[in-house]
């Protein structure tokens, strides 16, 4: 099936509400080994092992911002040891970074935000990442964020990173999953969790921007806390704000 603009709204009507491992195995079936699957080094582990167990043909891309938790570099490799398969780690153009840095400090995202930052550190390399993809798989899920991503379905043409000559899909197989079901699943199928979030951090990301939450604190209330709650997407999901 070719998934564009005429029947996009079709498929993500069809695919609402299936199963995960049914939306990835649709994914794999269309378009693999044209497929990456995202890992940000959180609770989209279950992405991976979903696709382990497909036997999906895929590639798992991660991104090395210079910024993440130790904690998270060190849950990398453990996925990576536990499924044996290898993560595929982007990073920053040195010389993007550098310029940043020596021009406003290793904390300019405190006073002006992050968008330039996560421009640089996050955006650009999945860019490069993405570009020989046609599909890619996310973590994102509805409860995520009641501002940017209640929206989400589990299929849709990418906005940020396809282009009219090159169309990339993008499937959220988790978009319709609590956080509670992901975490049951985790627990059943005893798979490998980053140690953070057993230390209130429920939303991981880069050390500077990421804290832990207490139980009356929304999830994403954890991240780039200092900026509008209605504008809290790093820019790989910038067209979930509207």
């Amino acid at each position: 099936m070719v998934l564009d603009s005429t029947n996009i709204a079709a498929a993500a009507e069809r695919l609402a509400g299936q199963d995960p491992r049914d939306v990835l195995a649709f994914a794999f079936r269309e378009f693999a080994p044209d497929v990456v699957v995202s890992f940000s080094g959180a609770e989209d582990v279950v992405l991976v092992d979903m696709a382990v167990a497909l036997g999906g043909v895929c590639r798992v891309v991660s991104l090395d911002t210079g910024r993440l938790h130790p904690e998270t570099y060190q849950f990398l490799e453990q996925v990576r040891s536990h499924y044996g398969v290898p993560i595929e780690v982007h990073f920053p153009q040195p010389a993007a970074v550098e310029s940043l840095v020596a021009a406003k400090g290793l904390f300019s995202f405190y006073q002006d935000g992050h968008t330039e930052c996560c421009g640089i550190r996050k955006v650009e390399p999945l860019a490069r990442a993405l570009r020989p993809a046609r599909a890619w798989i996310t973590g994102q899920r509805k409860d995520q964020s009641p501002n940017t991503r209640a929206a989400v379905p589990v299929v849709q043409l990418d906005p940020t990173f396809g282009a009219p000559d090159r169309p990339l899909v993008k499937f959220n197989p988790l978009s319709h999953w609590t956080s509670a079901q992901v975490w049951a699943y985790i627990r059943e199928r005893g798979i490998p969790f980053n140690p953070l979030h057993a230390r209130g951090f429920v939303s991981i990301g880069c050390e500077p921007c990421t804290r832990p939450v207490n139980p009356s604190q929304h999830e994403r209330e954890g991240r780039w806390w200092w900026e509008d709650e209605t504008k809290k997407e790093c820019g790989l999901h910038i067209g979930n704000v509207p």
